[in-house]
């Protein structure tokens, strides 16, 4: 396997502290693994004295299978694995030694939550924290080597730890801090693992938080061989603990620089370039290629989301047709999911000819985030327009009949749904009927409520235009108070009603646009976008993600939305006047990209149900002008 010069040296350093900044697109993997091949070949080093740690099972997958193609059978005895599973694999061996038996079990984050719902209300905490903000700030002080943040949450804290400890349970946070835990309480377990794995390597080493860091420089305190690979402007993930100090300020023998740039044409490395230039803390470096392409980037000013939406489908079909790209070349980045929701509906309304027939709708595929269709709240409203339309789906009844709650207990409407389903009468029938059923007064005070409303809004929609009578409808059962019931994080709150608002936006558009439709009809447009979410991956469809999600994949060709203030840089960052983390944000979504590149922004955009004005991001205007092509958003 070819090597270029800094790729080669950063292969042939074996021993000592080596930290190789690797930019993006600049085959780092591929330094990894002939290192190890190098080792192993060359240096006689044993396979067994070799320890590779990343950060997800398939990056762990993926250098396993390539060590294994040049290896063969020895690559099996090269440790490779996550930080996660190389704490549980020296647990299972010494965990006795902290109280714990070898037959532990690993909660999850769902048991996690369950657990610490029900410690909260053990400990009847009079606290206005809702059980995610409890988690949220239990992992941060915990990734970050920190205190809690109140004593309610230290109360909540110690008693999870006792329940686990009871258990004999951990979580994924716990087996990263027993696993330090163990070794610096037992040195002697500590030096068995120094002396097993002489050779240490780490990928994506900005992503670290303390306690990886302070797991990794346990490991290799005695022999010294830590070589790290990773990217200071890649560093995207300090909202999950991650600490960047890590890399900036790690002690090394040796530093190397991967700037060779093996995916993206010049000007879009330029533009990467100048853009993350802007940032102080980081490690300096200039990505480079020797590709002759020079294309270059597209960017345009639309004059609504809807409009913008619509010329990019433009742009991604003439992709398609002119130049005989693939769905699946294609990526869609937005800084934030509720972004995706215009997308998806252009792409399903898109219809394009392809091999002599006519389509409708472009495949898609939404990942790191569920579609629009799919979110909880869109999936209540689709529920009541669905029971009104025919109270006879029991399916979508029984999703929406305690929502808002109405005093309706599990055990009255399993009672219910039991009869319904021995007598052939629909759940709804027996709701309008419930003065002759045996349920507590309480449930049939908020059933006849309900059927009362129900009926009501049946009437109303006899009549079009359909928009207004949902709008009341919601009003009327409070919906918004619901929303603010299940979640008490306001931010989330809003991002909830803003989904809402969207639906109904959207209702209010299908009836100007098909006047001649009905309220069904409208259900049905709506449930299309369900269908890419059980596309396999490896289908020829456009992959849609956010700017964090993409770190670490390509596309031929991609397409950055939302470009503007308060979206990138988002808000918050606004407010605390830190800007870098989104700067490199955005230098991720554009280094996705190989050939062509599309940046995009509205004037205009829906927030808080109203539509506002809309400045470009401030990050726009620090790329290399001579890189742009400024077009219309019709071309």
């Amino acid at each position: 396997m070819h090597l270029n010069p800094e790729q080669k040296k950063a292969a042939e350093q074996i021993e000592g502290r080596v930290l190789v900044l690797a930019g993006a697109g600049s085959g780092k993997t591929r330094v990894i693994i002939q290192r190890m091949l190098y080792m192993i070949q060359i240096k006689n080093i044993a396979p067994t004295a070799i320890l590779g740690l990343t950060f997800t099972n398939k990056a762990a997958k993926e250098m396993q299978e390539r060590l294994k193609k040049e290896l063969g059978k020895p690559a099996d005895q090269v440790f490779l694995s996550t930080f996660h599973s190389f704490c549980v694999s020296v647990l299972r061996a010494d965990i006795c030694r902290l109280g714990y038996t070898k037959k532990f079990s690993l909660y999850d984050e769902k048991d996690i939550q369950r657990l610490v719902k029900n410690i909260v209300k053990e400990l009847a905490l009079e606290t206005t924290l809702s059980t995610q903000e409890i988690l949220q700030d239990m992992q941060e002080s915990r990734t970050k080597g920190k205190n809690p943040s109140s004593p309610e949450v230290k109360q909540v804290v110690d008693r999870l730890f006792l329940a686990l400890r009871a258990y004999n349970a951990l979580d994924f946070d716990h087996l990263l801090e027993m696993t330090c835990q163990l070794f610096e309480m037992h040195p002697a377990v500590l030096e068995k693992y120094q002396d097993r794995f002489r050779y240490i390597s780490i990928d994506e080493y900005q992503d670290t938080n303390p306690v990886q860091f302070r797991l990794a420089e346990l490991l290799a305190k005695k022999h010294r061989n830590l070589f790290v690979v990773g990217d200071d402007d890649q560093s995207i993930y300090g909202f999950r603990g991650a600490d960047m100090q890590n890399i900036l300020r790690f002690s090394y023998d040796r530093l190397i620089k991967l700037e060779q740039n093996y995916r993206s044409i010049p000007h879009i490395l330029d533009a990467a370039n100048q853009l993350i230039d802007k940032n102080q803390d980081r490690h300096k470096k200039t990505l480079w290629c020797d590709k002759k392409d020079t294309s270059k980037i597209s960017i345009f000013h639309a004059p609504s989301e809807e409009k913008e939406a619509e010329a990019i489908v433009e742009r991604l079909l003439r992709l398609i047709t002119q130049r005989g790209y693939a769905f699946k070349d294609i990526g869609i980045l937005y800084r934030s999911n509720i972004l995706a929701r215009t997308i998806e509906k252009a792409l399903l309304s898109a219809r394009y000819w392809k091999k002599g027939a006519l389509h409708q709708g472009i495949p898609y595929e939404v990942f790191g985030g569920l579609s629009f269709s799919e979110r909880a709240e869109i999936k209540d409203l689709s529920a009541y327009l669905k029971a009104l339309v025919n109270p006879n789906d029991q399916e979508s009844l029984l999703r929406i009949i305690n929502v808002p709650r109405k005093g309706i207990s599990a055990p009255t409407l399993d009672t219910l749904t039991k009869k319904a389903r021995q007598t052939g009468v629909s759940l709804y029938s027996l709701f309008t009927h419930i003065d002759q059923e045996e349920i507590s007064s309480r449930g049939k005070n908020g059933i006849k409520s309900f059927v009362s409303l129900f009926e009501e809004t049946k009437q109303r929609l006899q009549n079009k235009p359909y928009f207004p009578t949902l709008s009341w409808f919601l009003e009327e059962i409070d919906y918004k108070r619901a929303i603010e019931e299940e979640v008490k994080s306001e931010k989330m709150q809003r991002f909830k009603w803003e989904n809402v608002e969207a639906f109904l936006a959207s209702l209010e558009a299908f009836e100007q646009d098909h006047p001649d439709q009905g309220l069904e009809d409208f259900i049905s447009a709506s449930s299309l976008t369900k269908t890419p979410l059980h596309r396999k991956q490896d289908e020829d469809t456009v992959k849609l993600m956010t700017f964090h999600s993409a770190k670490g994949l390509e596309f031929t060709a991609c397409f950055l939305l939302g470009l503007e203030d308060h979206i990138l840089p988002h808000e918050k960052s606004q407010e605390e006047k830190n800007y870098e983390e989104e700067r490199r944000l955005f230098y991720v979504g554009i280094t996705r990209a190989k050939q062509y590149l599309c940046l995009s922004m509205a004037k205009e955009r829906a927030k808080m149900g109203k539509k506002v004005r809309c400045n470009p991001s401030r990050f726009l205007f620090e790329l290399p002008k001579n890189s742009l092509s400024i077009e219309s958003h019709q071309l």
